[in-house]
């Protein structure tokens, strides 16, 4: 059995959850979440959670088993919670800021690089330096900002570029061999 996919998941208050066959939305207080998950796994709402269940032991079905558990989790934490990607800038004359719901970026093209959100996710600047992808959901909010980091990738030699927070960048040494050439 999964270790994953066998644990219930706790329904809090404030959300609702609708099964419909293998469709599944979910309703909470930041809002509402619609998925369609795969057909062979079973859903089951049970005394205040719900409970995924698999046909079989086969291959196929132990990995969707967790997945499914996990996809269902993140949906609920989605509508109550929210997620959030946060990414920096670095770099002499890099940055960023609001233009209304759109994020405008200036990071050493010769023009500014304008984003638009799409449906349900929002962007937070703080400073210049720093960007805050918001949503509910996690698979989105992600995907944003992994296009967001992909406008201006850090490079190797000065570090400069959009990161993830936190995010190390693994540094390589300059022509350090352009003076030890000459004799």
């Amino acid at each position: 059995m999964s270790r994953i996919g066998r644990l219930p998941i706790t329904i809090p208050a404030g959300v609702t959850v609708n099964i419909k066959g293998n469709e599944v939305t979910v309703k909470g207080p930041k809002g509402t979440l619609t998925r369609s998950l795969h057909p062979d796994m079973t859903i089951a709402l049970k005394e205040g959670s719900i409970v995924v269940s698999r046909p079989s032991d086969g291959e196929l079905h132990r990995s969707l088993h967790g997945l499914t558990r996990t996809l269902l989790a993140n949906m609920i934490t989605g509508v109550t919670k929210g997620f959030q990607k946060n990414l920096e800038i670095s770099g002499v004359g890099y940055r960023a800021q609001m233009a209304g719901k759109k994020l405008v970026i200036q990071v050493g093209y010769s023009h500014p690089v304008e984003i638009e959100p799409p449906a349900g996710i929002q962007f937070a600047v703080d400073g210049q330096t720093k960007i805050a992808v918001q949503g509910i959901d996690k698979e989105l909010v992600g995907e944003i900002a992994a296009h967001v980091r992909s406008v201006r990738e850090p490079e190797p030699y000065k570090g400069k570029g959009i990161t993830y927070a936190g995010e190390q960048i693994r540094r390589k040494a300059g022509k350090a061999g352009k003076t030890a050439a000459k004799k």
